[in-house]
């Protein structure tokens, strides 16, 4: 298969061309692939058509699919497959979660002691505006710190939890019991280092992360707030306009990502798939 990789403005982000993703693609497109995806972070593909089982297939090529440990957000037919949504069935009952509102910046999987850090999301309907999504790149941002900062957070550990981000989503309801037992609190060090570029990278999650080990809970929010703030400068963001039919894959070890609001009277459907990077490509958040 022939692809281009086309420049979108932006470092850490490349645009794939002439790639139908519902073919069977080929070992040596995914190995190349792999290779640009592990060092920039984030991979659009424009102008799929793609039915849950393609999207599988597809994303199964990168790594084990995770099922969420929402039910209530997994497709019918696929609990790997989790509908972002805020359209409602005819009876009333939502299809999918995350609603309209804004979401703030977080990584995903940054509760579990294990994260799966490969994220791909399809566009099925969009609004005509609003619901743009953001990622900052944690390496860019990490790069840009003063040397004392630096030393300070090497060997930092953080507390995250997911209880905290649940109780951030604004539409959802309280986490169930059941889902709870499943989450419970995890650690993990604040700096990761790339297994192919041995670069240093952060590791934070301003809406789960609910304390740094060894700080009082002032001293530790001060720290996130000034992270959080140094991290999503300008030059370390960039934003998607999305459009019916792209395919945005992205890695949590390294990227955090937000949404903008949107109308809640217009639908937005996306299809989002969650895969177990290989560890010797990409970086795995350790359990400290």
């Amino acid at each position: 298969m022939n692809l281009t990789v086309r420049a979108t403005g932006c470092s850490f982000v490349k645009e794939i061309g002439d790639m139908a993703l519902w073919a069977d693609v080929d070992q040596t497109t995914v190995d190349l692939l792999e290779e640009i995806w592990s060092t920039c972070g984030v991979l659009i593909f424009r102008r799929q058509a793609l039915s849950e089982d393609e999207l599988i297939a597809f994303a199964s090529r990168f790594g084990a699919l995770e099922a969420i440990v929402r039910q209530d957000w997994r497709s019918e037919k696929h609990p790997e497959v989790i509908r972002i949504s805020n359209m409602r069935s005819e009876a009333g009952e939502r299809i999918g979660g995350l609603g309209s509102s804004e979401l703030a910046w977080h990584s995903d999987q940054s509760y579990m002691a294990q994260p799966a850090t490969g994220a791909l999301l399809y566009a099925v309907e969009m609004p005509p505006t609003g619901g743009q999504t953001y990622w900052a790149n944690l390496r860019l941002a990490y790069d840009a710190l003063p040397p004392d900062m630096k030393r300070q957070l090497d060997g930092t550990c953080a507390v995250f939890s997911y209880a905290r981000r649940q109780a951030g989503y604004h539409e959802e309801k309280p986490l169930p019991d059941a889902v709870r037992r499943q989450t419970p609190d995890v650690v993990h060090p604040m700096v990761n280092v790339h297994p192919r570029t041995g670069e240093k990278s952060l590791y934070l999650d301003p809406s789960t992360t609910s304390g740094i080990v060894g700080m009082s809970d002032s001293e530790g929010q001060q720290l996130l707030d000034d992270l959080l703030a140094h991290a999503t400068q300008a030059a370390f963001v960039y934003r998607h306009t999305w459009q019916i039919g792209d395919v945005v894959m992205w890695d949590n070890g390294f990227l955090l990502h937000r949404r903008d609001p949107f109308d809640g009277a217009h639908n937005r459907l996306l299809k989002r798939l969650t895969m177990r990077l290989s560890p010797e490509r990409h970086i795995r958040p350790r359990t400290a």
